[in-house]
């Protein structure tokens, strides 16, 4: 049985603790810059609620604790710079992925949810967009991803998922597409590092409902 959780909103069309990601998803579906992240108890998400969003995103509860010398062995993230990061509701479900800055959070871009996607899709995806966002914005910004499957995909030029195309995930299909064909005829100096979570906690970009 899965563990219940509680989804606070800080920013979105209402505010507050919710006990459904059904209600929560209501509250922050095309709102801008929304503001979320899920807790594992009532009191942590009544705590946090209390602070601020950017007090707890990018920062995950149950990673292990490294000792000092062992996060002094990861370093820091570098700032400025972009982290992507994907959501999937079930495998194959809704998918969803964004783009935001490293440092403060805003979000840049998050496109989704596409039906019947998957998580991998999801992070080569978010890449590709970062690639091409930077690319027209002239910036040479890192980008950061947790994901080693989608960095690889990246450098091979190819998104390798096993997941067939159907009529309902047509539309997402054809995003792969035009990102395997952005990476043919592109080229790009944008340096893509591995976001180290057991040292950093969560992604910025993460969805928050692990």
């Amino acid at each position: 049985m899965a563990k219940k959780k509680f989804y606070v909103v800080w920013s979105g069309h209402k505010s507050g603790v919710f006990t459904s990601w059904n209600v929560c998803k209501k509250h922050i579906t095309n709102f801008k810059g929304a503001q979320y992240k899920s807790f594992a108890s009532k009191d942590l998400a009544e705590k946090a609620f209390k602070g601020k969003y950017a007090d707890y995103v990018g920062k995950d509860t149950k990673t292990v604790k490294l000792s000092p010398e062992e996060i002094a062995k990861y370093g820091k993230p570098i700032v400025p710079s972009l982290a992507v990061d994907a959501a999937c509701s079930g495998n194959p479900g809704k998918m969803e992925y964004r783009g935001v800055d490293t440092e403060t959070k805003k979000q840049f871009f998050i496109q989704g949810p596409f039906e019947k996607g998957t998580n991998n899709i999801g992070e080569f995806l978010a890449l590709v967009h970062g690639l091409g966002f930077l690319k027209n914005n002239k910036s040479n910004l890192p980008i950061y991803s947790d994901s080693k499957i989608a960095m690889s995909w990246v450098k091979k030029g190819q998104c390798r998922t096993n997941l067939q195309i159907t009529s309902e995930n047509k539309d997402l299909f054809d995003f792969v597409k035009r990102a395997e064909k952005w990476l043919k005829e592109n080229s790009y100096t944008t340096k893509i590092l591995k976001w180290e979570t057991k040292a950093w906690g969560e992604i910025p970009a993460d969805f928050g409902r692990k």
